[in-house]
């Protein structure tokens, strides 16, 4: 497979040069990044080309690294069943950089780039309805960026009263509680073995 994976890698950057900022193989995987900018040519390139075929999207995500200049990673993993090889190609993307929509090289991408849109807030150019679609229509924020709130911001429910849905800041209703690990079952009458509490070490 190794051998395959580097006569592909070679093919790629001898014929997409331009695009390709690296190529890794790790654990019998072949990852490509490129530039943004050139993601809907790069993998209309791995599409058509005879010696790719990566005619497959298998799937579109998205990592979030908040402290680096390039925040997003975008990640795309194809299959080429005729070659019986995957591909992922990844590109760093900034906070608030545009990237170029693949939906005119693979119409599946149109629901995973409005899933990223969505979770990350990444946003996608020539995107047909580039719109939430997991979260509620007022949804604020986007949930897989790792500055997002575990609680959210807000809280949705039907009112019975108005008979119409709601929008409220959370609230939560139970502190956080304090166990003392006498025991993983809450109110049990007996320590099960190996949950005895350890003895306290004396200070100094």
């Amino acid at each position: 497979m190794s051998d395959a994976l580097n006569e592909l890698s070679a093919h790629i950057a001898a014929h997409q040069g331009d695009a390709v900022l690296d190529a890794a193989i790790r654990n019998d995987e072949l990852t490509i990044t490129v530039v943004p900018s050139s993601l809907a040519k790069f993998l209309s390139f791995l599409r058509g080309d005879t010696s790719c075929q990566f005619q497959t999207l298998i799937d579109i995500t998205a990592v979030d690294w908040p402290g680096r200049e390039k925040r997003f990673d975008l990640v795309y993993h194809l299959l080429s069943m005729t070659q019986n090889i995957r591909i992922r190609v990844k590109a760093g993307v900034r906070e608030k950089e545009i990237v170029p929509s693949i939906t005119s090289v693979y119409q599946s991408a149109d629901w995973y780039e409005r899933e990223i849109f969505d979770m990350f807030g990444i946003l996608f150019s020539g995107h047909p309805d580039l719109r939430r679609i997991l979260t509620d229509y007022g949804f604020r924020g986007h949930p897989l960026r790792k500055d997002f709130p575990t609680t959210g911001y807000t809280e949705v429910r039907y009112d019975e009263t108005t008979k119409r849905v709601v929008y409220e800041p959370v609230n939560l209703t139970q502190d956080y509680r304090s166990y003392d690990l006498m025991s993983p079952w809450e109110g049990a009458e007996y320590i099960l073995p190996g949950d005895e509490k350890a003895p306290e070490t004396p200070k100094g």
